[in-house]
């Protein structure tokens, strides 16, 4: 581009001028269309926020910042490519995720390979097609969950999803039917159960084989599955991964529920936690996945 400097005038310079005001750096009333001192200390405070050589006139690099600056969430379809597509709208995706338990590596605004992995994780986490693009049907689901991540710092996890949270009031408020399809997914499913009713023999929070009839349309249906099991598509799906965000994105799966009756699918990373036998594996894995699914009902609660 031709660069914009001191004293030239018209609409490049106002375009400038714009995007400046879009960001704060100017007032709607200092967009004139001519380059003056105004501009130019406005010009230098942008650089300074970027981090980029502090000039007074508008060259290649400034110009790629200024509008790099001006995107916003949902303002494009994102995926991996090359270049990588890099902005605002990315650092914005990826703080997003970040919060709600999905690591990008760091908010860089670059969306590559680590991006696309924690993208490609948050779409089956919501029962959405997982191909790694961001488009509207994911752009919606993370606006639905604004309230779990806006003013949230990426890894930033909040108390109240964490720590031994097997509440009376929330085993007994809440109806879920757990249940595998497999010797090891059944033993996880029914250890939970065991684990919910000695903490309150009023527990809703039961294992299919405990059951005397089918569950009704409002019991919360919980699928216990190996990597290798499939799942129906539209299912919200949560990786058992990194136990410290799980509370995190089962909140988020169980927001994204649309279906009668609803169901979501837990996903072990196996039959073997570290160098356990099998049977500590799975008292391990009901223990973790009790507290943090107790955890993500006690948020909605609230």
């Amino acid at each position: 581009m031709i660069k914009i400097e001191l004293h030239d005038t018209g609409a490049a310079v106002e375009d400038v001028q714009q995007r400046l005001a879009a960001l704060g750096y100017l007032r709607e009333e200092q967009v004139t269309g001519t380059y003056g001192e105004v501009t130019a200390n406005a010009v230098r405070a942008f650089c300074q926020k970027e981090g980029i050589p502090e000039v007074d006139c508008v060259d290649d690099k400034v110009w790629a910042a200024l509008v790099d600056a001006g995107f916003h969430l949902g303002d494009r379809t994102l995926y991996l490519r090359m270049p990588y597509f890099h902005g605002n709208d990315v650092v914005e995706l990826q703080r997003a995720l970040g919060a709600l338990g999905f690591a990008c590596g760091a908010e860089d605004g670059i969306f590559g390979a680590y991006t696309e992995l924690a993208l490609r994780k948050f779409q089956m986490n919501m029962g959405l097609f997982s191909d790694g693009i961001a488009g509207a049907f994911t752009f919606a689901a993370i606006r639905n969950l604004h309230h779990s991540w806006e003013g949230k710092a990426s890894g930033e996890v909040s108390a109240e999803y964490l720590g031994f949270a097997r509440a009376a009031d929330v085993l007994e408020r809440n109806a879920l039917c757990l249940f595998g399809t497999c010797e090891f997914t059944r033993s996880v499913a029914s250890r939970m159960s065991n684990l919910a009713l000695a903490t309150n023999p009023a527990s809703k929070l039961i294992s299919a084989e405990s059951l005397s009839v089918a569950p009704g349309a409002d019991m919360m249906l919980v699928h216990i599955v190996l990597p290798d099991q499939p799942t129906p598509e539209a299912v919200p799906r949560v990786s058992y991964e990194d136990e410290a965000t799980l509370a995190l994105r089962l909140r988020a799966a169980l927001d994204a529920v649309t279906s009668t009756p609803p169901r979501i699918a837990l996903e072990l990373p196996g039959t073997m936690w570290q160098d356990a036998g099998v049977g500590r594996s799975a008292q391990h894995f009901a223990i973790t996945l009790l507290d943090a699914l107790c955890s993500a009902l006690a948020s909605m609660d609230k």
